[in-house]
């Protein structure tokens, strides 16, 4: 067993569920980070039961690398697990368990690499930027992400250590999610013609919204890489109603659009407003209750890094030749770094989505003895610390 599946399989014993506390991890990585020469700092939430921590070796200068990663994860709660989800399980070349791909493997290869270290020997400072709640909504990393602003850290380059099996990603879309509520009028139905029911409503609504989709594949931005190569809008859950006999007075939904980098979303937001209110307006002259109200609910930006930006030609040395690149087509804290930060973000992390959030997910060993390379060159030479021999994964 390597270091890095060695810290892999302490990470997936920690369960680190969103809805719970992530603080015996965080205590046990701040642990060993200090004990390797990292200066550490916790940024927590407002519960006290969560934290984020950031992590430097070497100066305190400008420059440098910083590597994101975050250690929450999906619950596995009712899924067919054939392992234990939260007890790595080694077999025939995989780790198996809760984590692994998403993103666990990529912090053990991190926390394997600084064990390694030399931190009195960097010229430029190596950070580590380690966040929960990324799996609802990249929340976290937010507070962290405004006090980095603050002080002015500017890394060379950022590289966000979600799983791409180990391509160069330059991108992903951003996310705007929306609570829809509809309200109708109460009544039995044996009258449901005389009053608005709020679910049709709604699903006028949600009709509004197909035509909207269809129009952004006409003639909205397109950005090759993707699997969907355009913006998105989608309902993922719609409620409402108490029983059959009575005609529902509310109904909700919840939606999100996946937008490109070229999309406006202030405009996209706009259109779903007149779509709401155009689903609504023909019920008002007899039924001024009869509405239909739109609520943001969170949102992060997409991220479109430059292909022939310095910094991003420098990674690219550190990956095998030939490496493609690629787009995500999930999303990821990079949008938040770029946008916050003004500095080049590239996804590069081993694993592949296509596991992530299934039972039984597994990451390839070959994936984290790849991560684990490029790691060492890119300290080598972001932070220009020579590789020693005993530097061998």
């Amino acid at each position: 067993m390597t270091e890095t599946e060695n810290w892999l399989g302490r990470l997936i014993a920690h369960p680190a569920v969103s809805a719970d506390t992530n603080l015996p991890l965080i205590d046990e990585i701040e642990t060993h980070l200090v004990a390797a020469g990292a200066i550490c700092e916790r940024f927590p939430d407002a519960t006290g039961t969560k934290a984020a921590l950031l992590a430097r070796f070497g100066p305190d200068a400008a420059g440098g690398l910083m590597l994101s990663g975050h250690v929450d994860v999906v619950p596995a709660m009712g899924q067919a697990w054939t392992v234990p989800p939260f007890e790595a399980t080694w077999l025939e070349g995989r780790i198996y368990g809760r984590g692994s791909t998403d993103m666990k493997g990529f912090v053990a290869s991190v926390m394997a690499l600084v064990e390694r270290l030399e931190p009195e020997t960097l010229t430029a400072p190596l950070w580590l930027a380690i966040s929960y709640d990324e799996e609802i909504g990249c929340v976290g990393v937010r507070p962290m992400l405004e006090e980095i602003a603050d002080r002015g850290i500017r890394p060379d380059l950022i590289v966000v250590g979600e799983p791409t099996s180990m391509q160069l990603g330059l991108g992903h879309k951003g996310k705007m999610a929306f609570s829809v509520a509809a309200t109708g009028t109460p009544r039995h139905s044996s009258e449901a013609p005389l009053v608005v029911n709020a679910l049709h409503l709604a699903t006028d609504f949600v009709v509004g919204l197909r035509g909207l989709q269809d129009e952004i594949e006409a003639k909205g931005p397109r950005e090759e890489g993707y699997s969907v190569p355009y913006a998105t809008v989608h309902v993922g859950k719609l409620a409402g109603g108490t029983a059959v006999n009575l005609v529902p007075d509310r109904a909700e939904l919840l939606m999100e659009c996946r937008i490109m980098a070229a999309d406006d979303p202030l405009a996209l937001v706009e259109r779903i407003r007149k779509i709401a209110s155009a689903a609504a307006r023909p019920y008002q002259a007899r039924f001024g209750e009869a509405d239909i109200t739109v609520e943001d609910t969170g949102s992060y930006p997409g991220l479109a890094t430059e292909v022939d930006d310095p910094a991003v030609e420098a990674f690219r040395g550190c990956l095998p030749e030939g490496t493609a690149d690629c787009r995500v087509s999930f999303g990821t804290e990079g949008g938040l770094f770029a946008q916050s930060l003004d500095v080049p973000v590239v996804i590069c992390g081993p694993g592949s989505m296509e596991q992530g959030h299934r039972p039984d997910e597994f990451i390839e060993r070959s994936q984290l003895i790849a991560c684990d390379r490029m790691l060492l060159e890119a300290v080598h030479r972001f932070c220009r610390q020579e590789p020693s021999a005993d530097q061998d994964f």
